[in-house]
């Protein structure tokens, strides 16, 4: 099998930090590496999954509190006034199913509200949300959640 998402959670441990935010036993939390749009997070199941009808009762359990949990930290990290969260797992390569958990900003251009904020995706390399500023929000988001006592330790869970 090859799997781009199952090769990064086998490699945790030397991840960069912004694809490790936060994770437990059953989900990894990444920032969207190729967008436009910073706070732009993945929530990734730990094993392979390429059906939402093949998560365990226990990860499906944990999916929704994890949904929650990460658009409150947008909130309160970014300032949005409400997240978007979808999931498809089609792109070429990437069957493996991800939750795109994305902030919803109050001036956010009316053309790329809704399914339009997928045209944050995939932008040029110099429109990318800089490893930088990932680095930063990662901090800023592990502080959150931690703080509220939601999250372990992303480097302790694997």
């Amino acid at each position: 099998m090859n799997c781009w998402v199952c090769d990064n959670n086998d490699r945790f441990d030397v991840l960069p930090e912004w694809e490790r935010i936060a994770a437990d036993e059953y989900w990894r939390v990444a920032h969207a590496i190729d967008t436009a749009l910073p706070g732009w997070l993945v929530l990734i199941p730990r094993r392979h999954v390429t059906s939402i009808a093949d998560l365990t009762d226990a990860e499906a359990a944990d999916l929704g509190a994890w949904q929650v949990r990460l658009s409150r930290a947008l909130g309160t990290v970014t300032g949005c006034m409400k997240t978007y969260v979808a999931q498809f797992a089609e792109k070429e390569g990437v069957s493996h199913v991800h939750f795109h958990v994305v902030p919803r900003m109050a001036d956010l251009p009316d053309d790329r509200r809704g399914g339009g904020v997928f045209g944050y995706l995939d932008p040029s390399r110099e429109l990318r949300v800089g490893d930088e500023h990932k680095s930063e929000l990662t901090l800023a988001l592990r502080a959150h959640l931690q703080s509220v006592g939601m999250a372990r330790s992303a480097t302790a869970t694997h």
